[in-house]
């Protein structure tokens, strides 16, 4: 059987009358060309045929994507570009993350938008989903493979990692251009630029002369196709600028009310101060879970939630699964295997000030215990 990624689920009756035209073609075609079928026995033309039926028929079943299928067909082919991220692990983060509809989650993934694309299913396209991305832009292949309806994409915002600092501190500018896109625009601009710039020298050079001769209709004409494609670049510049300003400043917004219902995180680079960073922007008592392929980023990330204090029920975890081969009278596991799956971090965020108050209190119980004793003592001492 053969999986073909797909938005639509196409009848079998359609399939099935599709294919048996075409091989009954096919059969017919090589019954025709060949030149010993015919002195062949009856035995040895049903032979025959089933052998090219064998080779020339496939079975092919086109099935709407989801989760499951789509996180099978990655670990199978191109694990490395989801971390390595197995179906029953990317279970286990929709679980313990808490993903339901009508929540706002905060995703930060660099598998290729298969987990954003898990989390987006999962919530049906009820509330809103936060992408967290580093670099110039967010990746969205593995979301895009799912075929999601246009009210999905309304739920889905983006932010860059490299302005939470900002955001935080309370000194994020929403009206300058963003620095990757200054990069990237400066690059192109700026040979367009000295194109352009040389190009208007030299007519401004060539211009005098051609008046004094004669004046030239089809350089006009290009001349002034040329302007109006630069003043066309420049719009439609300007209109992605101010949309990419939209987008970042609605998702500022959403960031600004620190009430989002999770957090998950899956990604190659090191957990840490990423958790630490983005944890303040969860509400009291909301889940969150970090995935890592290796398990000592999270020891380090346990290690630091339990010394800074806001976040309980840590579990570190990690997850094994084993497929069997049943056939009649012998069962034994599959020799090719996945060898691991993988590491979670969970936990249940709390209120800062409780944590420490918390914290505080037990550290200074030894304290009074001792105060209290001495007080019995001193008493036992003036009634003798």
């Amino acid at each position: 059987m053969k999986v073909f990624r797909c938005s639509y689920v196409v009848t079998s009756k359609f399939c099935s009358h599709v294919h048996s035209c075409v091989f009954k073609e096919i059969v017919q075609q090589l019954i025709d060309n060949s030149t010993t079928f015919k002195d062949k026995t009856e035995f040895a033309q049903e032979k025959y045929i089933k052998k090219k039926k064998k080779k020339y028929e496939s079975d092919i079943t086109i099935l709407k994507p989801s989760t499951r299928l789509l996180a099978m067909m990655y670990h199978g082919r191109e694990p490395g570009k989801i971390c390595h991220l197995r179906y029953d692990t990317l279970a286990q983060i929709l679980t313990l993350g808490n993903i339901h509809a009508g929540s706002k989650i905060i995703v930060f993934e660099t598998c290729a938008g298969l987990v954003l694309g898990s989390v987006m299913e999962r919530m049906g396209g009820y509330g809103s989903v936060i992408q967290m991305y580093p670099g110039g832009g967010p990746t969205r292949a593995g979301m895009e493979s799912f075929g999601f309806p246009s009210h999905f994409h309304e739920t889905l915002h983006e932010f860059p990692l490299c302005k939470v600092n900002a955001l935080l501190a309370g000194t994020l500018d929403l009206s300058e251009k963003d620095a990757d896109s200054q990069a990237t625009g400066s690059g192109n601009g700026r040979s367009e630029s000295s194109q352009e710039t040389s190009g208007v020298s030299e007519e401004k050079n060539t211009e005098p002369q051609s008046m004094e001769v004669s004046v030239d209709p089809q350089e006009e004409m290009r001349r002034a196709e040329r302007e109006r494609l630069r003043e066309q670049r420049a719009r439609e510049k300007k209109v992605k600028m101010e949309e990419k300003r939209k987008k970042l400043a609605s998702a500022a917004a959403l960031l600004e009310g620190r009430n989002a219902d999770g957090l998950v995180i899956a990604s190659r680079f090191h957990p840490c101060p990423v958790l630490m960073g983005l944890l303040k922007f969860v509400a009291p008592s909301r889940p969150f879970v970090v995935y890592c392929q290796y398990r000592e980023p999270l020891i380090e990330c346990y290690t630091k939630l339990r010394e800074q204090g806001g976040a309980i029920s840590l579990r570190l975890t990690d997850s094994w699964l084993r497929h069997y081969q049943v056939l009649p009278n012998r069962t034994h596991p599959v020799l090719l295997m996945s060898g691991g799956g993988g590491y979670l971090l969970s936990g249940t965020t709390v209120a800062a000030d409780a944590a420490k108050a918390r914290n505080q209190h037990k550290s200074e119980e030894p304290v009074a215990k001792r105060l209290k004793l001495d007080k019995i003592s001193s008493s036992c001492d003036s009634s003798a």
